[in-house]
């Protein structure tokens, strides 16, 4: 028989504590790739790993944070912590991936649709993967077509984020990325919900078990402790408001801003002045 599925058990609380979660998350991770595009090479991967940890486990986090309001009436329902665990790896690989193309190669052309792909294609795997690591009395069934509008939200959104924390224009940008990250995750996951439905093999006798908040915030105690010293860490770097560029940076590289105003023409009077000391250096007294 099929269940009774209720996504929102406590009403709207756990919609817009994930979608604040899914935006606080993206701040982070965006501030990050964008402040690995205003540092010289040897910071880069740093920057861009972090970014990628916190973008992943605050994907993950939102994911079950969610999941804190889905029950199905005629069944309890317990998660498999290996496979729960392992889509937070997955969801941290594969952002990373997209995070480290649009790190490196730029966030415009070819690798902005790559990264973006990739990193809409790492939300919507860890929201499945961790779906299959529930455990209960029925089985899951899906609309393919809502799926895969699902997916294709997760990637849009995605490529649009990192782009505009490619474009390194400041606070306003990054926090205009970190709404539409946000958007990318909690509408991903409601769309995907949207698309199940549950097969119940029979009423279980034992559904009076822990409510899911019980089983799930144990399991994201360690996600939420990373993020809130990722935090930390990014508050600390003086330059990450600002996003002032970093004079000693390597050389520029496409899709990445350019040396700041002024380095150029600060130059040129120093070049002007050697040549006038050449010039007034060769000159020989003449004898009269």
């Amino acid at each position: 028989m099929q269940g009774t599925v209720d996504g929102f058990s406590y009403g709207l609380v756990t919609p817009l504590v994930a979608y604040l979660m899914a935006c606080l998350s993206g701040a982070l991770g965006l501030r990050c790739t964008t402040r690995s595009m205003l540092v010289s090479q040897s910071w880069r991967p740093g920057w861009l790993a972090l970014g990628s940890a916190a973008i992943g486990s605050g994907i993950w986090t939102v994911h079950f944070i969610a999941m804190m309001g889905f029950t199905v009436k005629e069944t309890p329902i317990h998660y498999d912590k290996p496979m729960t665990f392992a889509s937070l790896a997955v969801a941290v690989v594969m952002v990373g991936v997209g995070i480290f193309i649009v790190g490196y190669k730029g966030a415009s052309g070819t690798a902005l649709f790559t990264g973006g792909t990739i990193t809409g294609l790492g939300i919507a795997s860890m929201h499945y993967l961790g779906m299959a690591g529930m455990r209960l009395n029925g089985k899951l069934e899906y609309n393919t077509f809502t799926v895969a509008v699902s997916v294709v939200i997760a990637m849009g959104a995605a490529t649009a984020a990192l782009w505009a924390a490619g474009q390194v224009r400041g606070f306003l940008w990054s926090v205009g990325a970190s709404l539409v990250m946000g958007l990318a995750v909690s509408g991903m996951h409601y769309t995907g919900m949207a698309a199940l439905s549950v097969h119940v093999h029979g009423t279980d006798a034992t559904s009076a078990g822990d409510s899911p908040a019980a089983l799930l915030a144990p399991m994201m105690v360690g996600p939420l402790a990373f993020l809130l010293l990722a935090g930390v860490v990014v508050m600390f770097d003086p330059l990450m408001v600002m996003g002032k560029p970093d004079r000693t940076r390597a050389e520029h590289k496409p899709g990445v801003p350019a040396h700041p105003v002024g380095t150029h023409s600060a130059r040129r009077p120093v070049l002007r002045s050697r040549r006038n000391s050449n010039h007034s250096g060769s000159r020989t007294p003449q004898n009269h």
